[in-house]
């Protein structure tokens, strides 16, 4: 990356393009007079894309964050030639917190994705019921619209699983996070179900830090590590709010040594599934 030596990059969460303003707010205006000019009503309009009245209503007004499919449709029904279509990688950055957009883009590309978690499960690891408990524990409240775009642009980052070639991950979780009953008792549950199930794949690897080791390299606090396929490193840190992307090489390799460490720390990744399966069948 051609930034200077010592130099890091700063991304502060700020309120453009979040449902209801920015680019989102934008796109729907567009959309509306795409819509009105080909004189479709919006019951009919939902029907030729697939969609139902409601949700295109929420797309025009700016509460909802479209899908790509769903703008490629529109873009196809309308005869827009293109001018939806246009939007659509402005609109995909806009379906994450802004503190997280340069993350996200990375993340997705990533060779070799490594992280550290002390506070709740992953977002990669996460299933539906436990990515909402926790959103809406949110203080300030999010409003339920903000909600359920969070709720599917975090899920929509585990294709990552699905690509190839597949990226290396390693997950190296404290034990109190996997106790922390976020959601109930069902959704522990099936959260801990979901990293046994993605622990398996071969690209993966999970590891357990037992609260009662007295040596712990990450007491600094968590952190992910990204991995470009040209070799390029960097390191994404958050708290409250707000990230930062570490790029210089002296820092990164510090973080790099210190995720060493903490693996070295944790149990394996076979005691680690056999530990979470030990979990599962207290509760």
């Amino acid at each position: 990356m051609a930034q200077d030596e010592g130099e890091r990059t700063e991304v502060r969460q700020q309120p453009e393009d979040e449902p209801g303003s920015g680019v989102v707010s934008a796109f729907g205006k567009q959309l509306k007079l795409l819509r009105v000019r080909a004189g479709l009503e919006r019951t009919e309009f939902g029907k030729r894309v697939g969609y139902a009245p409601q949700s295109v209503a929420s797309f025009e007004q700016g509460r909802r964050i479209p899908q790509a499919r769903f703008i490629d449709r529109a873009d196809e029904v309308l005869d827009a030639g293109g001018v939806l279509k246009a939007l659509k990688e402005e609109v995909a950055r806009a379906q994450y917190p802004a503190f997280f957009r340069d993350a996200a883009r990375l993340e997705a590309g990533a060779a070799e994705l490594f992280l550290y978690a002390v506070q709740a499960v992953p977002g990669l690891l996460q299933t539906e019921e436990y990515t909402r408990a926790l959103l809406a524990m949110r203080r300030p409240l999010l409003n339920e619209d903000t909600i359920e775009q969070r709720v599917a642009s975090r899920l929509s980052r585990q294709e990552i699983f699905n690509r190839w070639p597949a990226p290396l991950m390693s997950f190296v979780i404290e034990e109190a996070v996997l106790r922390k009953p976020y959601g109930g008792t069902e959704c522990l549950r099936g959260v801990l179900e979901q990293i046994l199930l993605v622990g398996h794949k071969r690209n993966v690897e999970i590891q357990v830090m037992p609260n009662d080791r007295e040596d712990n390299a990450g007491v600094d606090g968590p952190f992910t590590l990204i991995s470009r396929s040209d070799g390029d490193q960097v390191a994404y840190l958050e708290v409250q709010g707000r990230s930062i992307l570490l790029i210089d090489r002296q820092e990164v390799r510090s973080i790099a040594a210190r995720y060493g460490i903490i693996r070295s720390q944790a149990l394996t990744p076979r005691e680690s599934l056999g530990f979470i399966e030990k979990l599962l069948g207290e509760l």
